[in-house]
């Protein structure tokens, strides 16, 4: 008698089964497909940002090595296509590489401007924005000393990673500005930071000396 209850037990289940699959059945295999076309996409995607990535770093490398041979413009030229085709932290790379050719090559205010566009960059991270604001003040610190200070101003705080280095530059601005007594002081500051480079707090310190009272 079991095994009669059972068997009618198994056709129920059979029929309720194939009602529900009449119902949804269709849906069930719709979503199946969306799953493997879902997972052929990513897995897909993945790929091709490797090939990307991949294709991206032997033009930096090709670009690196122009500028190895010496071939300066042609280096430059190399990365500033190269910015124009990738995107993130490789183009700004790209961009610092073609602005220090660029001031290499005697194009000092071509690499300024670079500079500047890298810094006002929403995209790039702050340190690298902050880092083209300091090569700018640089190349700028002979030529255009109150210009340069004026850009190193937000820089020397001394949460800055790059104020010891802002620092410094900011005292050469001073100096070539003829400003000794703000020149010393700000060396001062230089050899009192205990968290600048050894290197750069012996120089302030022999600079404070050299400048006297």
């Amino acid at each position: 008698m079991s095994d009669i209850f059972r068997e009618i037990e198994d056709e129920l289940r059979r029929d309720n089964f194939f009602k529900l699959w009449q119902r949804y059945g269709k849906y069930v295999i719709a979503l199946a497909i969306v799953a493997v076309a879902a997972t052929a996409l990513a897995v897909g995607w993945r790929e091709y940002q490797s090939r990307e990535r991949q294709a991206e770093g032997v033009r930096y490398a090709a670009a690196l090595d122009l500028a190895r041979q010496g071939k300066d413009k042609e280096a430059a030229d190399a990365f500033a296509a190269m910015a124009q085709s990738v995107g993130g932290g490789r183009a700004v790379l790209a961009r610092l590489e073609e602005a220090a050719l660029r001031a290499k090559s005697g194009d000092s205010d071509g690499a300024v401007a670079l500079y500047d566009e890298i810094a006002k960059t929403g995209a790039a991270e702050q340190t690298y924005r902050d880092l083209a604001t300091l090569l700018a003040a640089r190349l700028l610190v002979d030529k255009a000393p109150k210009d340069a200070a004026q850009r190193l101003l937000p820089l020397t705080d001394a949460a800055n990673p790059w104020h010891a280095t802002a620092l410094e530059l900011t005292a050469i601005a001073d100096l070539k500005e003829g400003n000794t007594t703000d020149a010393r002081a700000t060396y001062q500051r230089l050899a009192d930071d205990l968290g600048a480079p050894q290197g750069l707090r012996a120089r302030a310190a022999e600079m404070v000396a050299a400048l006297g009272q």
